[in-house]
Parts: C-alpha cells; structure tokens; sequence
C-alpha cells in the first residue's frame, strides 16, 4: 500500500479503501493521458498541482524525460520526494509558477481548476510554460452532475463555461467527458446512484453491496470520450497553443 497524506477532502489518494471510487475516478484520467497522448522520450512534463504525486509518477512511468510535480504545501511535497523520488518537484502558486518561458512540452492539471480563485490567470500561465507545439491536459467536475457542497472548490465549470476560458490562449483538439462503464452503470440500474449513495452516510455504515463496489473500483470501470457532455461526470480539454 502506497503511503498515503492525512485525508482532508481536499485531495484523493491512493490506498485509502472508502475513497476508492473518487481515486479510481481521477486515475483514469491519467490513464487516459498515457495510453493516447504521446509523453515519450524528450517530454518535459509539468503535473500542475500534483497533490500526493501518483499521477506524476504515471505520467514519469510512461516515458517522459522528466516529470515534475507542482504543488503550494509543503507538506505534500515532502510527501511527493519521499514516496515518489523520480519525480521532480516544484512549491508555488499555480498562476504565477517559477518556470521559464516554454519549459514544458505538455502539461497537465487534473482536478484541479476548480480549487482556484484566478482560474483565467491560470490558464494564461499554462499558455505561457508551454512549448508551442505543446499539449495542454486539464479535467474538472462537470457543475452540472457533481454533488454540490465541496467548500475546497472556488468555481465549478460546465463544458461551455470551459471552453469558454480556454479559448483566447488554446485550440481545443478533444472536448471529453468522463462517464461510469458498464459495471458501474450496472449496478446503478440496481441500486441507484453510487455517488449519492457514498456521501449519504459515513463509510462505516455502508452496506455490504456498496463497500464490495467501492473497495474494487478501478480506472478500468470508467470511460472517457465523447458525447453528451452536460451528462458526463468530469470534463476533460486537450488543447494545443495558439500560434
């Protein structure tokens, strides 16, 4: 088991059982990355706001010439050194990084968009580290189907509203959603839905059927590609610099 930081419900992290729907839900968006875009041999990679670095240790594993992860708490970086030594790591602000000009071939920031006050500014700074035929990765929770309440995020987006703040620095090349497959589905046509179901009750009062679904959740039971997008759990954007 991987260590894991103190759960705060600001992040999700490997090796913690009842959270392992909403890390098996952001993993597959890394998988995502790995398995179409191409982050081999000469990629510079930037994971901005890597929280406990398992997605930057995927994206280093894929082949990547160096990963760092970025990050503002120390504690998580400290974290990050020891669990994950391969990967570089960086402390500052998201919109105002320490990083030259065009540093990075691609960059990706996966759930992370919706933590942040300056979300515009953010986006003019990943334009800004990014080589011009770099690619740009990013994944939020669609407003439109995400449970309401999380006080961690300052502005949760719809696909449009996504679009829309990405649009004056970036060509969008895949608009995605992030959907449940066909085991999760299944059982939701059983039970209902599972998210709700999670955050009805504290985990030590799930019945039998939702803990066995959650303790065995994978990256595989998730599925991300078009469609209809307002209906999709997460958003995912692709984009290339403009010139």
């Amino acid at each position: 088991m991987t260590e894991t930081l103190p759960l705060t419900g600001e992040r999700t992290a490997p090796g913690i059982w009842h959270e392992n729907y909403w890390f098996a839900r952001h993993d597959a968006a890394y998988r995502w990355i790995t398995a179409n875009l191409p982050i081999g041999p000469g990629g510079r990679v930037l994971d901005a706001g890597c929280g406990e670095g398992y997605g930057a240790e995927l994206l280093r594993r894929a082949g990547a010439s160096s990963v760092t992860g970025l990050d503002y708490e120390d504690t998580t970086l400290r974290h990050v050194r020891r669990v994950y030594p391969q990967v570089n790591v960086a402390q500052g602000n998201l919109v105002q990084t320490p990083f030259a000009d065009r540093a990075f071939t691609t960059v990706t920031s996966l759930q992370t968009i919706e933590h942040l006050w300056e979300q515009p500014r953010f986006v003019a700074e990943c334009a800004r580290i990014l080589a011009p035929q770099g690619t740009l990765v990013l994944s939020t929770p669609n407003r439109l189907t995400f449970p309401s309440g999380n006080w961690y995020h300052t502005r949760e987006l719809t696909a449009a509203e996504f679009v829309e703040l990405l649009e004056p620095y970036f060509d969008i090349t895949h608009a995605l959603g992030l959907y449940h497959g066909d085991r999760l589905t299944s059982w939701e046509t059983q039970y209902g839905s599972c998210v709700d179901a999670q955050l009805a009750t504290e985990h030590d009062q799930w019945d039998d059927d939702l803990a066995g679904l959650v303790r065995s959740t994978t990256y595989e039971d998730f599925e991300i590609r078009p469609g209809d997008l307002d209906e999709s759990l997460d958003l995912v954007l692709v984009a290339l610099p403009k010139n």
